[in-house]
């Protein structure tokens, strides 16, 4: 047996999860319990048939089963860039109306990739600024997609100054 990779642990992942055996998993992918240990046990993935199903079984995406779909934090032309409300408080406190006031600014991302009891953290520092409406076309074709949802079509971006970040990892 070689080790299991990251499609390996994905699924045991979601299987003990949802606290199903692996003839469960198999009934629900309409395949053999035998073909689902070999997939957990194995390295690589299989076609994307399988794939499928088994998110499928698994009550999941062929995407998080894969190890994608994560939300990502865009750069644009060296700046963070994010979508708000506007009129809302960042909206507000970036338009003090004085002159060279910069509003300094911390974002922070993190993730935790389950399956591999793992994930890392990033904290961008810097001043936050408006996107100017002639940049707004060129920012908005980065696909930007607001955080917190909703109708967020302002675009802010965070002229870097300090970046840190750290890796963490489970036993």
């Amino acid at each position: 047996m070689t080790h299991p990779g990251d499609f390996g642990r994905r699924i045991t992942h979601h299987r003990t999860k949802l606290n199903l055996t692996l003839e469960e998993v198999a009934d629900r992918a309409d395949m053999s319990a035998g073909c689902v240990q070999r997939l957990e046990d194995h390295l690589g993935a299989p076609d994307r048939g399988t794939v499928t199903r088994l998110a499928k079984a698994l009550e999941t995406t062929e995407e998080a089963l894969l190890g994608g779909g994560y939300e990502r934090y865009q750069v644009h032309d060296g700046a963070m860039v994010f979508r708000t409300a506007h009129g809302g408080p960042m909206d507000q406190d970036l338009r003090t109306g004085v002159e060279g006031v910069e509003i300094e600014i911390g974002f922070q991302v993190d993730r935790i990739d389950e399956a591999r009891r793992e994930g890392w953290s990033v904290l961008v520092q810097g001043p936050a600024h408006h996107v100017p409406d002639d940049e707004a076309a060129t920012v908005s074709g980065a696909d930007v997609t607001p955080w917190a949802g909703g109708d967020r079509h302002l675009y802010i971006r965070i002229a870097p100054h300090q970046i840190t970040g750290r890796r963490t990892h489970g036993l």
